[in-house]
């Protein structure tokens, strides 16, 4: 007992400091907007991102590309800090496999949107 305690002792700075540089990390990310610049190329042809077509892409985009994607990441280091402290990790493998789908399936949609125009061939 006294070396699993050990363990789980040894893990807690480093998961502090992790937790701050993600804190930091973020406040810079979210720091990262468009401002008054105009959008272009990323929303539906012909739209803004302020009209809905353009708004669900960026949307989508936004999911697929960014949280999913992130949350997988996230899943996969939960996986691992489980198998370390000899819990099972399986949920959180299928949690990752999980997310990488909807991102996949998000990019699909994405796809979908911006060929949309030209019809079902």
């Amino acid at each position: 007992m006294t070396n699993r305690a050990q363990r789980v002792a040894g893990w807690k700075r480093p998961l502090a400091v992790a937790g701050i540089a993600l804190l930091l990390l973020g406040n810079y990310a979210l720091a990262q907007n468009l401002g008054a610049a105009p959008q272009t190329n990323v929303a539906v042809q012909g739209q803004t991102g302020a009209q809905p077509e353009g708004a669900f892409l960026n949307f989508i985009n936004w999911i697929g590309n960014v949280i999913a994607p992130v949350g997988a990441g996230g899943a996969v280091v939960g996986a691992i800090v489980s198998w370390l402290t000899g819990r099972g990790f399986g949920r959180w493998l299928f949690a990752a496999g999980a997310l990488l789908a909807v991102s996949g399936v998000t990019r699909l949609i994405e796809f979908w949107i911006m060929n949309g125009t030209g019809g079902v061939h």
